[in-house]
């Protein structure tokens, strides 16, 4: 049986529909905004993950940093550090007067002192190195080899293949030069077995397995976990809060390093590595939770910003 419509029964009819596609393009626009007003909300830990707590004063294995050259052991521990972060955050801070005070600072890949002396310090007692940032350390030993304190301490992380003791690569026949022709460093790399254990400490602290999720820890995470093993206190300059990059309406944008004014904006590249799902991601959001449970029981505090 068909249904025949007068005149205004049609014009009813299209009444009804034109209200159905302006209710479902509202809808659709609303679920649009919302998840661009959520761009910027941290993903959180997986819940269901039964953590085990690792006492890591106590999981440091000092033979587990192989000296570049010599039969060096890394020997080094301060009542109190300075862990100094590359974020744009501490511009303007004029922290470096304190941090130079502090019995050891600490540094990552090529963040520079010269220049920003005022607001990062001076000195360096330890510097976290990445494989992928050897060469822009080495292309300005100026900066990073001979201006040091006393008798600083260089860690190298990365991929076996590439840093490690059977490494015959370009990047480990750098890392050698280095450690033979500046005496006053003592360079070490991560060995094998205990990068294998940054990965299971990343899986046992939030449920998530680093390889199964494509990502690469990050320097941040490195640097963290020996400054606990290394130091009794630690004071955090530059790391924001795990929910810092909630985006708010009007955000003031920061460079992601304090020395690349013109860099990718922190939350932007927080949050898209935080999300990516293919390719070496950082989980920095993810990290920064951990660290936040870290601080309540490694006495860390964390300043500008404070938090």
């Amino acid at each position: 049986m068909k249904l025949r419509l007068n005149g205004k029964g049609q014009q009813s009819h299209m009444v009804f529909l034109a209200a159905i596609f302006i209710l479902t393009t509202l809808l659709f626009l609303y679920g649009s905004n919302n998840l661009s007003n959520d761009v910027h909300a941290p993903i959180p830990l997986a819940t269901k993950h039964a953590r085990v707590t690792t006492d890591l004063r106590a999981w440091v294995g000092r033979r587990e940093y192989m000296p570049i050259s010599g039969n060096k052991n890394l020997s080094l521990h301060c009542h109190k550090c300075a862990l100094v972060t590359s974020s744009s955050h501490i511009l303007g801070t004029g922290a470096g007067e304190e941090i130079d005070r502090t019995e050891c600072v600490i540094r990552m890949n090529d963040a520079p002192t010269m220049g920003y002396e005022t607001d990062v310090g001076n000195r360096t007692t330890l510097r976290v190195v990445a494989h992928s940032s050897v060469f822009r350390v080495v292309r300005r030993p100026n900066e990073f080899l001979q201006r040091t304190d006393g008798n600083p301490v260089i860690i190298f992380w990365g991929p076996p293949n590439k840093i490690g003791k059977d490494a015959k690569g370009t990047l480990y026949s750098v890392i050698q030069r280095v450690s033979t022709t500046y005496s006053n460093l003592s360079c070490f790399s991560v060995t094998p077995s205990k990068m294998r254990r940054f990965d299971n400490l990343f899986h046992r602290e939030t449920g998530r397995d680093r390889q199964k999720s494509h990502s690469w820890l990050s320097t941040g995470w490195f640097t963290m976990v020996m400054a606990i093993e290394i130091c009794d206190n630690i004071k955090v300059y530059g790391m924001v809060s795990p929910n810092h990059c909630v985006k708010k309406p009007g955000s003031k944008k920061m460079p992601y390093h304090y020395y690349e004014p013109r860099g990718p904006d922190e939350c932007s590249t927080y949050v898209y590595n935080e999300n990516a799902s293919k390719g070496g991601h950082h989980r920095f959001i993810t990290e920064k939770q951990v660290f936040a449970r870290w601080a309540k029981l490694y006495n860390i505090t964390f300043t500008h910003p404070k938090w």
